[in-house]
């Protein structure tokens, strides 16, 4: 069911129909927007349709059912039982963050990240007027690892700490040893942590997901939704767990003051489905992503030898490292874009440590990387 390739153009789709705006030119393989090209599961489009059976679509409640489904997922899968947090509702883990950032800290207060990372995690830090503090994650071996010694110092300044894990986009599952060390550092030194856990689902045998929340739920807000794993970002759905004290009650009523509490009739439905019967949908994407990782890895050490994948333990995100083509990073995407014609992030824009490097999205039909990768390979045999 994944091979199938799905013309999703014209749909207000912003992977595709953005790209002649972002890109400059609308021929373009995208791979860049971290949603994937592949049809929800049936178990979500039943209950889409079956909601719209119902002609009304006024303000939504979310009711037990949905606050169950996420409870028993989390404990099913991760054996994190919330039963003692607050779940509190809203439209995505970007506006979860802000929201945590706006009622947790103050105006000029320090908040730290680990680059290179999601463009937003930078943005939601300084448009809000908190100083953002960098702990950049350090290449070794294929792989990236915590600079501990900066981490802590970092966090003796920092009133927050917002963590990716799985790691956006150098595909990096933090063990639970790291996610113990780094809990045991924010907490000697005051730090609230905002944990951004929405590719959780997404993580490739041996590496498990552990929710930091597990080794201590009193200085965490956690983020979770099924907007990567279950293809549906544009349904506007999350969940933040709190500690269910004056931190939570904080969220909330900045949460109810944006009125972006409610949710939206088709989101409340589609997270009730996919948490609560899409089980087995997600098992089998897992399959799928885990083979076009493994072949996109294949391919680039034997085709692209000049290129160097770090290793992806999580999402469907590969973190490509490009220095030795020896282009600066204009030209670098000028070459992806006009030469390969295949739309990839560019790696500054998850901070300075993603000079040299670019972004690709591997969760579409096989078909899709393989047309993708002839394209680059053809590009540079012709440069």
């Amino acid at each position: 069911m994944f091979d199938k390739v799905l013309d999703r153009r014209g749909t207000g789709c912003f992977k595709y129909d953005a790209l002649k705006v972002m890109y400059g030119r609308d021929d373009l393989i995208p791979l860049w927007v971290a949603d994937m090209d592949f049809a929800v599961a049936e178990e979500i489009s039943s209950a889409l349709a079956n909601r719209l059976k119902h002609p009304v679509f006024g303000y939504n409640f979310p009711n037990a059912e949905f606050h169950e489904v996420i409870r028993n997922w989390e404990l099913d899968r991760y054996l994190w039982d919330t039963s003692s947090q607050r779940a509190i509702s809203t439209p995505s883990l970007m506006t979860a963050l802000a929201i945590a950032i706006l009622s947790q800290t103050r105006p000029g207060d320090s908040i730290l990240i680990q680059t290179p990372v999601y463009p937003p995690f930078h943005s939601s830090v300084k448009e809000h007027g908190r100083y953002l503090l960098t702990n950049p994650l350090l290449p070794f071996n294929g792989h990236y690892e915590v600079d501990w010694t900066d981490f802590e110092a970092k966090a003796a300044q920092a009133k927050m700490f917002i963590l990716c894990n799985p790691h956006n986009p150098v595909g990096k599952v933090f063990s639970r040893d790291e996610l113990a060390r780094m809990h045991d550092i924010c907490k000697r030194y005051g730090l609230l942590i905002f944990s951004d856990e929405i590719h959780a689902d997404i993580v490739y045998s041996p590496h498990k997901h552990v929710p930091i929340a597990t080794l201590g739920a009193d200085i965490v807000i956690t983020g979770v939704s099924p907007a990567k794993s279950f293809n549906l970002a544009g349904m506007a759905t999350a969940m933040m767990f709190a500690p269910d004290n004056h931190i939570a009650d904080a969220l909330e009523k900045l949460n109810e003051n944006l009125h972006t509490f409610m949710g939206n009739s088709f989101g409340i439905t589609a997270f009730t489905a996919a948490y609560g019967k899409a089980g087995s949908w997600l098992d089998d994407l897992v399959l799928y992503l885990k083979g076009n990782r493994d072949y996109l890895a294949e391919y680039i050490a034997s085709e692209l030898p000049k290129l160097q994948m770090a290793d992806c333990e999580g999402t469907f995100l590969a973190w490509l490292d490009c220095r030795e083509l020896e282009m600066a990073d204009a030209d670098l995407m000028d070459f992806f874009t006009n030469k390969a014609r295949v739309a990839l992030n560019p790696g500054t824009a998850f901070g300075i440590q993603g000079s040299g490097f670019v972004r690709m999205n591997f969760a579409c039909p096989r078909t899709t990387l393989q047309t993708a990768l002839t394209r680059i390979t053809d590009a540079l045999k012709d440069r």
